[in-house]
């Protein structure tokens, strides 16, 4: 029996796959700051299939980054299938997990992220063909409540019917985008309704609001996407149960992000970081001329520099 990478029974901290955001330097600094377990950003089946460099780039994970799950999107089988044989040949991924919540058109255009709600028939087939193929530890699933009206309980136990390990509910349905309010009673039903883990997931955006998650869903485990963008201490004060954490904290976490940045892509890194900054600013007095300061700046060191006097002056 090969020993177990996440011990569910402890109540885990996982940071949510968001296009865009959860680069591997963001995934490095919430992981070395406090997350259990990270996934990638989606990867769809169709570009892993056909070789796409850019995707390969986005499958790379930081040292720190174990346990590691790569989340794909698709709905073909066959995408499933040759997507999952390239994700074997790669080291140091731990799982795989089916994104089945996505919103955009385009991928439920393409039957794929959370239009699987509307034929869980479909959706479980994906599932059982990743845990067939994959010689990844672990097999998980991320979904919605609906897509339209909430079925919390027949997508979990669908869910559960494919043998994932574990699955995380985001506590609203499709329709629902990121406007409505979260649902959170729903995600405690769909938790009643099935034997394996339940992440909670869905506007946790500060330490009061992840305890009150966690009162309300009854879900030891917690997963956080867009509440950690400019925020991503917050998995450090979970972790650490702390209501409140330090500027000098803060700093110290920033500037990690802008060297993971840098390390990562190179002076790119400088004007990518920019709308990390526009998140982290917010709130801090002079921010607005502290952002159109900071967009003329190209210059690797020069922007730290900047970066440390600014998060410094305001503690």
């Amino acid at each position: 029996m090969k020993k177990e990478l996440i011990d569910f029974s402890q109540g885990l901290l996982a940071l949510a796959p968001l296009a865009g955001y959860t680069d591997l330097p963001f995934r490095n600094v919430v992981k070395k700051f406090g997350a259990d377990i990270t996934f990638s950003e989606m990867i769809s089946a169709n570009a892993l299939q056909h070789n796409s460099k850019k995707t390969f780039k986005m499958l790379e994970k930081s040292p720190l980054e174990t346990p590691y799950i790569v989340q794909i999107a698709g709905s073909d089988l066959n995408a499933i299938k040759d997507a999952v044989e390239i994700i074997n040949d790669i080291e140091g991924i731990d799982g795989i997990d089916l994104n089945c919540g996505c919103p955009v058109p385009k991928v439920v255009s393409q039957n794929s992220g959370s239009s699987l709600l509307l034929d869980l028939p479909h959706l479980v087939k994906i599932l059982e063909t990743i845990k067939k193929h994959s010689n990844k530890q672990y097999t998980s699933a991320k979904v919605r409540l609906g897509f339209v009206e909430k079925i919390p309980e027949q997508i979990a136990l669908a869910v559960q019917s494919a043998g994932v390990d574990f699955m995380s509910i985001h506590g609203r349905t499709r329709a629902g985008a990121y406007k409505a309010p979260v649902d959170y009673d729903a995600i405690k039903r769909a938790r009643e309704s099935v034997k394996i883990p339940v992440f909670a997931n869905g506007d946790i955006t500060s330490y009061e609001k992840a305890c009150e998650v966690k009162q309300i869903t009854g879900c030891n485990s917690l997963m956080i996407g867009r509440g950690a963008i400019g925020n991503p201490w917050i998995f450090y004060q979970l972790k650490h149960n702390m209501q409140d954490i330090d500027l000098a904290k803060k700093q110290e976490i920033i500037l990690e992000h802008y060297d993971s940045m840098i390390e990562f892509y190179g002076e790119h890194g400088v004007s990518m970081f920019r709308k990390h900054l526009h998140t982290y600013s917010k709130g801090y007095a002079e921010a607005s001329a502290f952002r159109n300061h900071i967009n003329t700046i190209t210059d690797v060191t020069l922007m730290r520099t900047e970066l440390e006097k600014f998060f410094s002056i305001h503690h």
